[in-house]
């Protein structure tokens, strides 16, 4: 029963599962409804950054064994338990895939993050933790496929100055291992000279930018982005891109939305 409650688990449902007795997740308390935790998360900038679907439980998930709910693996985040969160994870991943594990843990996992910072301004190393091992479980999935679909990969980049890079790391996650497209991340902080080198050099059939914050939202230097034959669908992500993208950038606004997008310029 210790070892369950260090990794997470409450003392209750410890004692249950000890006993094998079957653990029904509570509901989540009004205060945690979905809507707010988003509006805060946007406010503080912390990741995901993308729209939350909505109709999607934030504090469960599925029971299935190595499966966890949002509230285990925030709880296991907030005892800085890494080997539980990095295993939790990559099960949730291996089971249900990427946007059902971003949607479903990653979002409501930062969102409690981000209450928790509001409410004591701690927390902070909570919120590495859990991004290093995010990012890790990524990175993991990224690998070029054996035998790629498409012709072209799809590159992936943040707007100038914009450091939130776990959404593109997600993205590319999803389209490499779910739809065996080729990718090609540039990261946090992409100065726009470099991507257009970029874009020269690969003739990527898609090319994503990510932006979280206003601070780097500013649609103008889309529209410097080079001219190529044949042409690379441009896709502006993430919250942070205000009013005015050219209008041969195509703008997302969910992870779905974004896969939606992507993958049939990818593979024509």
């Amino acid at each position: 029963m210790n070892r369950l409650i260090r990794s997470g688990i409450p003392a209750s449902d410890a004692a249950r599962r000890v006993l094998r007795i079957e653990i029904v997740p509570s509901a989540p308390p009004a205060e945690q409804e979905q809507g707010q935790r988003q509006e805060q998360g946007q406010e503080r900038g912390l990741e995901p950054g993308w729209t939350a679907p909505e109709g999607i439980p934030s504090l469960t998930a599925d029971r299935s064994p190595g499966v966890p709910t949002a509230a285990m693996l925030a709880r296991a985040a907030m005892t800085l338990d890494s080997v539980a969160v990095h295993e939790w994870i990559g099960a949730a991943m291996a089971r249900h895939g990427v946007p059902w594990t971003w949607e479903r843990l990653v979002i409501p996992v930062f969102e409690t993050i981000c209450r928790r910072q509001s409410e004591s301004g701690a927390n902070v190393e909570v919120e590495h933790l859990f991004s290093d091992r995010l990012m890790a479980a990524l990175i993991g999935l990224t690998v070029r496929p054996d035998r790629p679909a498409g012709s072209r990969p799809v590159l992936l980049a943040c707007a100038e100055n914009e450091l939130h890079s776990l959404p593109i790391y997600a993205l590319a996650a999803a389209l490499t291992g779910e739809h065996r497209v080729e990718t090609r991340v540039l990261g946090a902080r992409t100065p726009y000279p470099a991507l257009a080198d970029a874009m020269r050099r690969l003739g990527p059939s898609v090319v994503f930018v990510w932006s979280q914050l206003p601070e780097t939202g500013d649609p103008a230097p889309l529209a410097s982005l080079p001219v190529l034959r044949p042409p690379s669908l441009v896709v502006a992500g993430g919250v942070g891109w205000r009013d005015g993208l050219p209008a041969s950038v195509t703008r997302v606004t969910s992870f779905q939305d974004a896969l939606d997008r992507i993958v049939p310029a990818a593979l024509a």
